[in-house]
């Protein structure tokens, strides 16, 4: 059998895993604070008797992109934005501690501080907590204070805690299954930075360019249909093969 089928095979079923890609980007291109996820493969040489000029396609490890999103001014007190690098910390479904970048908070009914998607958002000295009705304010350091909303004073404000903010090398982080970023399993979470900090009233964007994003889904749609063609090409060359060979 030709080794071109299984050249071919291993290129179709990459460039369909980047179009899975390619098209999570797009879907994404509207979510606040969403990095556009890289796939990235290698060529592997097929190893054997014949001269080495075919090989296999092989993933790598996933990667992201890391350049900031759009900022939108929303004038919303609990829309705060990272300025240049840093990540917010939200608590993740197992427990542990995660980083993203949307700022579009909430308080939850029992006066928690959330993300729009439910994590409970990280202080300094653990889960943030607002009184009842409160009105509440983020600075710049992440501090976040709270105050009646009756009250049309800035008197009588409250400090709830800060946010945590980190800013740990782009190399140590691994994207999730639910789209946030934690640390590599061999180190621990990142400490706080002080340097870090937020402009409120402000929201970023996802960094996918939808232009980039077509373009992309254009040229692996193609890539598949050149690996099928090549399949179809190894296909016919081993039935006209056979046909020689059974009538000598």
């Amino acid at each position: 059998m030709d080794r071109m089928l299984y050249v071919a095979m291993s290129g179709a079923k990459q460039a369909m895993e980047q179009q899975a890609v390619v098209a999570n980007n797009m879907a994404n291109v509207s979510t606040p604070g969403f990095r556009a996820q890289i796939a990235t493969f290698r060529a592997v040489p097929v190893v054997g008797e014949e001269a080495p000029t075919r090989a296999f396609v092989a993933a790598t490890t996933p990667g992201a992109d890391f350049t900031h999103g759009p900022l939108t001014q929303t004038g919303r007190a609990l829309d705060v934005a990272v300025g240049g690098e840093g990540w917010l910390v939200v608590q993740a479904a197992d427990g542990g501690e995660a980083y993203t970048r949307v700022g579009n908070l909430q308080i939850g009914a029992d006066g928690q501080l959330t993300t729009m998607g439910g994590r409970p958002v990280v202080g300094d000295n653990g889960a943030l907590t607002v009184p009842p009705g409160s009105a509440v304010s983020i600075a710049s350091n992440g501090l976040v204070g709270s105050r009646d909303a009756a009250s049309t004073t800035l008197t009588g404000i409250a400090e709830v805690g800060r946010l945590k903010l980190v800013n740990p090398p782009v190399t140590d982080l691994v994207r999730g299954d639910d789209g946030l970023f934690r640390m590599r399993a061999d180190l621990p979470p990142a400490e706080a930075d002080e340097a870090v900090t937020l402009i409120s009233g402000a929201i970023e964007g996802s960094n996918v360019q939808p232009v980039d994003a077509m373009v992309a889904m254009i040229a692996n749609a193609r890539s598949f249909e050149m690996q099928m063609k090549s399949l179809q090409t190894a296909d016919i060359n081993a039935q006209t093969a056979n046909k020689l060979l059974a009538y000598g």
